[in-house]
């Protein structure tokens, strides 16, 4: 298993919107930042999401780690603050050129 920080700006743009008096990060977000890690890691190219469970909102500013396990045709993980997990997920990656 593999660990990386996971940062969302406090500012970032979608807590405009979600949710106006209590923001909280969208999954969305989550999965695209995990996705750009997975990748940069990796040097794999995810196809898709198989799977994603958000589990806990996260709040603004909130210190997050990626645990992530890449296999030949995917990758599992995690997302957690500190020892609670926020979201697991699930992605299938491209097929590796010959």
């Amino acid at each position: 298993m593999h660990t990386l920080p996971l940062s969302i700006p406090a500012d970032h743009p979608a807590f405009a919107g979600h949710f106006p008096g209590r923001p909280i990060v969208p999954g969305v977000v989550l999965l695209d930042q995990a996705q750009l890690l997975i990748e940069a890691a990796t040097q794999r190219r995810i196809r898709g999401i198989a799977m994603a469970k958000f589990l806990s909102p996260v709040s603004p500013g909130e210190a997050l780690w990626l645990d992530y396990d890449p296999a030949a045709s995917g990758v599992r993980g995690e997302i957690r603050a500190a020892d609670r997990k926020v979201a697991s997920l699930r992605f299938t990656l491209m097929d590796q050129a010959a």
